[in-house]
This record gives structure tokens, sequence and C-alpha cells, in this order.
């Protein structure tokens, strides 16, 4: 069985098949992406996906000489400006993890302090118990040494070291929140300041057939010209020890990391 989550960056409504990336023996699956201002319009980064390094089940070559054909069996694929990602859970779970890729082999960082961020996102497969996770986190541009690779992963949960994440969206085509986690150091904020629309008394904002309709596609968070709301957090948990929503500020000023996941709860699944 195979579960199908697409992400689709379209700052501009433009496919483009490009060649696959190569740098130190992988091959990278392109994923354009578009950075935009406002006098200077929109223009195209040369950003591709690179696998994490432990996401190599069913890959046959190891991390840093990875093929297309390996991307593909561990679930991903891209087409023109298209993320897709498989969850397989048939017998032995694959839940693929990437990391957005710049031109020179490190990670791209993303500088979101005052910052639109827009993506376009296609939920309805994803059952109760999915999560399709789109997020940023804080780590070191270079993977703390070979992010061409797929090295240097941390988040909040992290044993040992952990840095701040900003879920932009852990969905489903259910149920969905939005998540700052926080850190001062290395306090995290593990349990973070969740907003989630149908807590919020909001029980027909998304979801199949909902106000936001899961069923087609949801530019974050516009569906048929029309903006919804789940609400806002205004406070999240002690500045002192964790740094609050004024250190998650700093940090998106600072520049983070962009992960996309898809994964799932056995014990929820339906």
């Amino acid at each position: 069985m195979s579960l199908k989550l697409s992400f689709g960056f379209l700052a501009l409504q433009l496919l483009l098949v490009l060649p696959v990336f190569v740098q130190a023996g992988e091959q990278y699956p392109p994923l354009p992406t578009w950075k935009c201002i406002t006098l200077g319009g929109c223009v195209q980064q040369n950003t591709s996906i690179v696998l994490d390094k432990d996401s190599s089940k069913y890959a046959k070559n190891a991390a840093g000489s990875r093929t297309i054909a390996d991307y593909a069996a561990m679930g991903v694929t891209t087409s023109g400006n298209a993320l897709t990602l498989y969850h397989y859970v048939n017998g032995n779970s694959a839940s693929p993890r990437v990391y957005l890729l710049d031109g020179n082999g490190k990670y791209a960082m993303l500088s979101l302090l005052n910052q639109e961020f827009t993506v376009d996102v296609d939920y309805s497969t994803l059952p109760c118990g999915e999560n399709g996770a789109l997020y940023l986190s804080e780590m070191a541009a270079d993977g703390k040494g070979n992010a061409a690779s797929g090295t240097g992963y941390y988040d909040t949960q992290y044993q040992g070291y952990c840095c701040n994440e900003m879920d932009i969206l852990e969905a489903n085509s259910r149920a969905t929140t939005m998540t700052p986690h926080p850190c001062k150091g290395n306090s995290c904020d593990k349990s973070g300041c969740l907003l989630s629309p149908y807590a919020n008394g909001q029980s027909n904002l998304w979801g199949l057939g909902m106000t936001v309709d899961t069923k087609s596609p949801v530019t974050v968070y516009i569906q048929n010209g029309r903006t919804s709301e789940g609400g806002k957090i205004s406070t999240c948990g002690n500045e002192g020890t964790y740094g609050g929503l004024t250190g998650m500020g700093q940090a998106l000023g600072r520049g983070m990391v962009l992960a996309i996941s898809i994964w799932n709860d056995p014990k929820e699944q339906i």
C-alpha cells in the first residue's frame, strides 16, 4: 500500500522539467522554488531535495551516492515543481524525510522573518493517523559537515541536542496543526504551542468537504480565492526558559532549513 503526499512550490504557475542535479556522486531530484519581492518579481532558485542520511531502508546505494532510483524506492519523486512523497506501510515501514538543498551542496536557508511562505499541498489521500509534515528546523547550513548527503538533522525532540523548530503544517485529510517549538540554548519547548483549528472550536474548517476542502489541493491557507484562518498564536510558553515567540522570530531571521516528511502512527490508522 502506498499513500501519496504532494507538495508543489508554486510561487509562479510554471512547470519546468530540469535536468537531474548531480553533486558529489549523488543524484538529487530537482525542485525549483521561487524567491519573490514586490518590486523585482519572482526569481527561480536552483534548488533540489536531498534524503536524510538515515532514509535508506529501500535505497540500494548509501548516502552520498544515491540515484534517482534510490529516491523513488524510498517513495520520493519530483516532476517539474512538484514533490510527491509515498509512505510505504506494507510490511517494513519506510517514512522518507527530505530537505531543501541549494545549488552549492548546502541546505537552502530560509530567512522568513516578516516574509510570506506559500506552498501548495494535496492531502486528499492521507487518512487519520498519517502525518504529512512541512516544517523548519534551525539546522546548520552545511549539515555539520555533509549536507549533500543529508546529514546534521536535529529538531526540538532530538536527543542530546535540540534546536528551534517551526511546524508549518502537520496534517492529513482530516486534521491540521501548526506549532512553534522555541528553544533557548539547549532548553527546548518539546510540547510547543499547538494551534489546532478543531481544538479551537472550528470543527468544520479543515477536512473532506469542509470549508478548506482537502479533497482538492490547498495553497496554504487559500482555496478557491478564499483565505481561511485557523486562529493565531499570541504567546508561546515561558520566554525566559525557552525564548518564546521572540526567540522563534530570531531563529526565522537567522535562517532555517525546510524539512518535509511523511510518517504515521499505526495505532491511529484507519
